[in-house]
């Protein structure tokens, strides 16, 4: 395995849907623009509450991808 030297970014997912909805949002568009992602961790959990239902999630995370180059 080769070393490895990664750059760490925040992103913030949100869904009508479910937490695990929110997280792929995120990653799946930042991948459009980001290359070489390769690990994320939830850092934070809020959402919207309306009329007594959950009715919005919102995930903050940190996501990492290896840098190009030697």
């Amino acid at each position: 395995m080769a070393n490895h030297v990664y750059k760490k970014i925040e992103l913030v997912g949100t869904s009508e849907v479910s937490v695990e909805d929110a997280i792929s949002t995120a990653i799946e568009r930042s991948s459009k623009t980001l290359r070489n992602l390769r690990w994320f961790e939830v850092t934070q959990v809020r959402g919207d509450i309306h009329n007594g239902k959950v009715s919005h999630y919102q995930v903050s995370m940190n996501v990492a991808f290896t840098l190009d180059g030697e």
